[in-house]
């Protein structure tokens, strides 16, 4: 029987790696497969764990109050080193990109344990965007043993880089997996985040979903980004602006001082996953520094705009279901109020096919272990 560990600590690494968890689970005879969290994220880890009904094997609850990078790492490394000497897996999986993903690849490295690395191979090619992100997929790029690529310009990516392309297996994104799945469930239950949503939302207004919290963009960039949100909502008073703001004070502060009292922005707290794929279904458009969201929205046929001056998802670009705009101002402005206005922009955004997969990523990604 091959043992299998998986390794996540935050929501979006939950969310992504809750689908392969039960796809393992339906192979018992074949697989003895473990969760491990390190609680890189706590209370938002724990939203998706609840909703999906899992239950980790090992929890290192490693989140402190104003944690850092450099604590952070070490204390991954250090606390799976007991856990990786006590299952002794075969394989251990590891998702993406966060603090995480790279320290459990480097602590399974060392205890010997193939490493899989789901959602493989993207790549901005610039180490600080995002930050420290890039680097996290970079350096697990070169760790781990198999690579599960969402896409094959992913593919592509990690071929570069001289990988072995037996190691590597074109899978779609497990989010897709996810999001299918959830999207469906959040219909049929019922969530008092999504019964308090359905009453501050006006349903003829046309939704626009906020969201941002990237590192690159405190600062100067989100006195942008909201200077911007604060000019489509004055000029467009048929819109109601839907914000969950990140409780990082980065974010909170500039936030509040400039969108607060504005009437058709709502800004609210941090919703678990359950209500803001709900919320996710109901809008018009999104905008958002999310890798995430990226990869969702076009799968619910939501035009996205993306307020980064890279993404490592080059795919929805391509396909024109997504825009870059970064922290500029009036493109901002400007394309928000072209998809608000311009019904062909509109349909041609939100009609386009989503390069990410089709809700198959996890049984792909079993068999190609099981034959192994």
């Amino acid at each position: 029987m091959k043992k299998n560990l998986i390794v996540f600590g935050t929501r979006p690494e939950a969310i992504k790696m809750v689908p392969l968890v039960k796809e393992f689970k339906k192979h018992v005879d074949e697989f003895d497969t473990r969760v491990c969290v390190t609680a890189q994220h706590r209370e938002m880890l724990d939203q998706v764990l609840d909703f999906f009904d899992i239950q980790p094997d090992y929890d290192l609850d490693l989140m402190k109050a104003n944690q850092n990078l450099y604590s952070l790492t070490a204390d991954i490394i250090v606390g799976l080193k007991d856990v990786l000497e006590d299952f002794n897996p075969d394989y251990v999986f590891v998702h993406g990109d966060t603090t995480t993903t790279m320290a459990a690849s480097l602590a399974s490295f060392y205890s010997g344990a193939q490493i899989c690395h789901v959602e493989a191979g993207l790549r901005t090619h610039n180490k600080r965007t995002p930050f420290p992100e890039e680097m996290n997929r970079q350096v697990t790029g070169r760790i781990a043993d198999y690579h599960f690529a969402p896409t094959d310009a992913s593919k592509v990516n990690l071929l570069k880089e001289n990988v072995n392309s037996k190691s590597i297996l074109v899978t779609g994104n497990t989010v897709i997996d996810a999001l299918m799945d959830s999207s469906k469930r959040v219909e049929n239950i019922h969530n008092d985040e999504i019964e308090n949503l359905k009453k501050i939302i006006n349903p003829k207004s046309k939704i626009i979903l906020v969201t941002g919290h990237r590192r690159e963009n405190h600062g100067d960039g989100f006195i942008r980004i909201c200077e911007a949100l604060r000019e489509i909502a004055h000029a467009n008073t048929d819109v109601d602006i839907i914000y969950p703001v990140h409780l990082n004070p980065n974010v909170k502060g500039p936030v509040f001082e400039i969108l607060s009292g504005i009437k058709n922005i709502k800004l609210i707290a941090p919703l678990s996953y359950p209500a803001f794929v709900w919320l996710m279904s109901k809008s018009y458009m999104i905008i958002t520094d999310s890798g995430g969201v990226q990869e969702e929205a076009p799968s619910l046929g939501k035009p996205v705009l993306v307020m980064r001056e890279t993404t490592e998802r080059p795919e929805a670009v391509i396909a024109g279901t997504v825009l870059l705009v970064g922290t500029n101002k009036e493109l901002i402005v400007q394309k928000a109020n072209e998809l608000l206005n311009n019904n062909d922009k509109y349909s041609s955004m939100s009609v386009l096919h989503n390069p990410y997969g089709d809700g198959n990523a996890c049984q792909r990604i079993v068999k190609f272990i099981s034959e192994l």
